[in-house]
């Protein structure tokens, strides 16, 4: 019983000393909740894996500053919006050369084959990302051994596209991506959902894509394999220090794209018109961004186009696109298009991309 009062009075007694000790000199004096608060703004930017996957295909379509979800009409479609392949009435095939970033190069083909009596498309896209050949470089001889090295990232990808009415089409594509790099390697397979709404107003169109959309990334290979002591303490136990060991890979997302797009074709005359387009993009390793473009079409041959892309980041540095095209047909029911792109990317540069293809008329 004396031992509960003894409890009691030192209780009270402490309690005391915290409500009248000052709070900003007192050993465990509260603290302010809001003191404790910290940013939440985080935009994921180097999360995924894959980014070969986020280059844009098509000469046509970079010079509009990527807005083309919702224009989606060449061979390019199968990258931007399958959904917009079914739209193309005869056989096309393009292919697209960029020099990308230091030093490497990029190659697209994609092909698409009508089928109007199903009411849809079949396509094939097959992209390249080279990265050419390197010296290899280790900590004792960081000049090269003399051995070189080389590095690539392809993926292909099979769509079909089917029209639901005459204003409604929609998508579907699975790809296969594999990157290389010496002996270490890693694939994955993702799939492609797009759908294409023509509005009941006369040139106006509304697209909406996802893309990207499969399990994480890793790679593994011989060249991750290294001799080591495994447990660091063979001057103590002397046990073998030559044991092999595998370093093993994180797994990482693909980069998934929600994109929205819109996109308003003004006629001019029959061979002539403005088109303005514009793209909201959902990326899941980076803030969002709107994407804005311009064509201009003159006696259904010349093109001229503009852009801008990544508005509203605040780190991004691609940004103008400029480009134009001719189309020209030739004896025979063959159309022939030329495509240029010219695009901005600041600190890194710019980046040309050509674009030929060959569709029938």
């Amino acid at each position: 019983m004396m031992l509960n009062k003894r409890n009691l009075l030192f209780s009270a007694m402490m309690i005391a000393i915290f409500q009248l000790s000052p709070g900003d000199n007192f050993l465990f004096a509260q603290v302010d909740p809001t003191e404790l608060e910290f940013g939440s703004n985080v935009s994921r930017r180097g999360t995924t894996a894959a980014a070969m996957l986020e280059i844009g295909v098509g000469a046509r379509a970079v010079a509009l500053g990527n807005a083309f979800v919702a224009t989606a009409d060449d061979p390019s479609a199968l990258y931007w919006n399958s959904a917009g392949s079914v739209q193309l009435r005869n056989f096309a095939l393009q292919a697209t050369k960029t020099e990308w970033l230091v030093g490497t190069n990029f190659s697209t083909v994609d092909m698409v084959v009508p089928m109007p009596s199903f009411s849809s498309a079949l396509g094939f896209h097959l992209a390249v990302l080279d990265y050419g050949e390197n010296p290899v470089r280790t900590v004792t001889r960081p000049e090269g051994t003399g051995e070189l090295y080389s590095a690539m990232d392809y993926v292909a990808g099979l769509y079909w596209a089917l029209s639901i009415t005459d204003r409604v089409s929609v998508g579907l594509g699975l790809k296969y991506f594999h990157e290389n790099i010496w002996h270490v390697n890693g694939s994955a397979v993702a799939g492609d959902l797009g759908i294409l709404f023509k509005t009941p107003l006369q040139g106006l169109r509304l697209g909406g894509t996802l893309s990207n959309l499969g399990p994480e990334f890793g790679l593994s290979g011989r060249d991750l394999t290294r001799i080591a002591d495994v447990d660091g303490r063979r001057d103590v136990y002397y046990n073998n220090n030559n044991v092999a060991i595998d370093y093993a890979t994180q797994t990482y997302g693909l980069p998934l794209m929600f994109r929205f797009g819109v996109a308003y074709e003004q006629t001019i005359s029959d061979k002539s018109s403005l088109t303005f387009a514009g793209n909201v993009n959902h990326p899941s390793n980076d803030v969002e961004t709107i994407d804005l473009g311009m064509e201009a079409r003159v006696f259904n041959m010349i093109f001229m186009r503009a852009g801008y892309r990544s508005l509203f980041s605040d780190v991004a540095e691609d940004g103008l696109t400029l480009g134009g095209g001719i189309n020209y047909k030739i004896a025979g029911g063959a159309l022939i298009t030329v495509d240029y792109a010219w695009a901005d990317w600041g600190l890194l540069s710019n980046v040309n991309r050509f674009t030929i293809g060959i569709s029938a008329y």
